[in-house]
């Protein structure tokens, strides 16, 4: 992972657009692709290049990773192996295993249709996991169990009982094989991995029990993944080397982790803001009142409510709301005016008494228009 910000690496200022960004990964691109440049680094510097063009190209990455920063955006993703085995159930998510090496195209696929030649790198895989807002909104550390591949121990990875291994004699030690075909262009020569060695160029001499001479096994592992607060559902996390396995030689894939918040029965979440809806009185609307409001983290946050408040009114919690890089959301309180079913003779005799100070009150012997219309209805 580049340690630079990605606008340093492509070259271009935080407010750059599409065009100035695809301008510069082209040119970038072409400077340091390994078939064109030779320098010490090139490849690196190529692969950087391409990472940071897949999130700046797209407009969701980029903002994930404008609100929070690159460190956060890169190694918040990586998770912690925890070192430990063993299975404890898997609560809180649901995996959906299923190959997507196009998610990001980190490492590009060259110029011209160009694909460099040897050991192909693992596929990616996509984990979906639940998660409540409170971790969305104040970030978390959740432990999650993986498959991930790992040297074999009793072989140490050499795929041999002996740990040792001799050159293959199908493809001669090059681990490639060249098929030959005749075409009414020509003669066609095809390089394709030999199938004994899988294009390592060297046989186990004695092929290993445990691993079957693959020199990897997979193995369950207990990983904790850092949930940055700010989290949107959809918002996916990266974990380095725990996605397939890639051809002997090659960096496994990647695993990502997508989430997804679950509902929250008072909080409701726009954006950076949440939202809580309190119900009030007639009488604390047209006086005015002071209520308190519970915070998503069981704070008690005492709010005035203005005399003469209108229905559906939101009064604004500065930072109350999701605590993002920067600075925080607010908490707004959607104030609901609501209607007694039942009120007590003291109650009723003041409403009365209201009406009456309004010119609203029904005097008695006089019928409404309804009334009116029914008896001459009747007649």
């Amino acid at each position: 992972m580049a340690a630079a910000d990605y606008y340093e690496v492509l070259g271009v200022p935080k407010n750059a657009d599409e065009k100035e960004i695809k301008k510069a990964y082209r040119s970038m691109a072409r400077k340091y692709h390994p078939d064109v440049c030779k320098e010490p680094g090139a490849e690196e510097r190529f692969k950087e290049v391409n990472e940071a063009y897949s999130v700046l190209s797209d407009a969701q990455k980029r903002q994930q990773y404008d609100q929070l920063g690159h460190d956060t955006f890169t190694s918040a993703s990586k998770g912690q192996n925890s070192n430990t085995g063993g299975f404890h159930g898997g609560s809180g998510f649901s995996a959906d295993f299923s190959g997507f090496g196009d998610i990001f195209d980190f490492f590009g696929g060259g110029f011209g249709g160009h694909r460099p030649q040897g050991p192909a790198r693992g596929g990616d895989l996509l984990m979906k996991m639940e998660i409540t807002l409170d971790d969305a909104v104040f970030g978390a550390d959740r432990e999650i169990e993986v498959l991930h591949n790992e040297p074999c121990q009793p072989c140490n990875g050499t795929g041999s009982e002996t740990k040792k291994a001799n050159p293959c004699s199908r493809c001669g030690g090059s681990g490639q094989m060249k098929q030959m075909s005749q075409t009414i262009f020509g003669q066609i020569v095809r390089m394709t991995t030999c199938p004994d060695c899988q294009g390592r160029g060297r046989v186990p001499e004695r092929r290993c029990g445990s691993c079957h001479g693959s020199g990897s096994t997979r193995v369950k592992r207990k990983v904790t993944i850092h949930i940055p607060a700010g989290v949107e559902s959809g918002m996916r996390l990266r974990m380095e080397g725990y996605g397939e396995p890639g051809d002997p030689g090659a960096p496994n894939g990647d695993l990502y982790i997508e989430m997804h918040i679950r509902k929250h029965p008072v909080f409701t979440r726009h954006g950076d803001d949440l939202e809580i809806i309190m119900e009030i009185t007639p009488a604390q609307a047209v006086i005015g009142s002071k209520i308190e409001v519970i915070t998503l983290d069981k704070r008690t946050v005492e709010v005035t409510v203005p005399q003469g408040i209108q229905h559906n009114t939101a009064l604004k919690i500065p930072g109350e709301g999701v605590r993002k890089r920067g600075r925080p959301g607010d908490l707004l309180v959607r104030v609901r005016i609501t209607t007694p079913r039942q009120i007590s003779q003291e109650e009723r005799d003041l409403y009365e008494k209201i009406l009456e100070i309004e010119g609203k009150r029904q005097k008695e012997g006089k019928k409404g228009f309804f009334s009116s219309f029914r008896a001459k209805k009747e007649k």
